[in-house]
């Protein structure tokens, strides 16, 4: 694991972003986990969450032009990401869309760049539903391809009538890849060395051997 991920972690533990006990998603699974980016809520929690965003952009080594954030949670992340690159030397564009098109000053659903060139969506999560699929259609709207997706956590493991993951479902589908700060397999090695987490790990591992991909 990089140091910006274990960083990350310890952060999102910190901050009650990641929780362990367990959760009703709405998959009806019981999960060990829960984790919610919009506990990132404040200027230095968003000011890290930045840096591990940029780290990971530039860790990846995938080739884009500009970031795009989805209206909403993909908005801070994508400007502190933003932000974070131009600190290390890579100024880049950054755009956005509104859920409601404006009709009125400058209109349409977009804010900030021109989309254009190799477009990189930030978000918190990922699922294969409408949602990313609005973001591709916006991107291709402009002329512009979309690079990849960066965001923070895959959970890295199988739909409920699948035998792939949400970011697998993508790749497969739209030919573009999904990274991520941490996966499943990440938060598993920070537990197993964090002894106040101990009484999780064999719960984490269980679904892990049962859901993941």
């Amino acid at each position: 694991m990089y140091p910006y991920q274990q960083q990350f972690l310890e952060l999102a533990v910190r901050r009650q972003v990641l929780r362990f006990g367990e959760f009703t998603l709405k998959s009806g699974r019981i999960s060990p986990y829960f984790f919610n980016a919009g506990l990132f809520d404040d200027g230095d929690s968003l000011n890290q969450v930045s840096e591990a965003y940029a780290s990971r952009i530039l860790d990846c080594g995938t080739d884009f032009d500009m970031l795009f954030g989805p209206a909403y949670k993909g908005l801070p992340l994508a400007t502190g990401a933003a932000i974070a690159l131009a600190r290390r030397g890579r100024n880049v564009p950054v755009a956005f869309n509104r859920k409601e098109a404006k009709s009125h000053g400058e209109g349409g659903n977009l804010i900030g760049a021109p989309l254009k060139g190799r477009v990189l969506i930030i978000d918190d999560v990922i699922t294969a539903g409408t949602a990313i699929r609005e973001s591709i259609d916006i991107i291709h709207a402009q002329g512009a391809q979309v690079a990849g997706i960066v965001i923070a956590l895959d959970r890295q493991e199988k739909g409920k009538d699948t035998a792939l993951s949400a970011s697998q479902e993508i790749q497969q589908r739209f030919g573009f890849p999904v990274f991520s700060i941490v996966g499943l397999g990440e938060l598993l090695g920070f537990v197993e060395h964090q002894p106040e987490l101990a009484q999780y790990r064999q719960a984490l591992q269980n679904y892990r051997n049962h859901y993941g991909v």
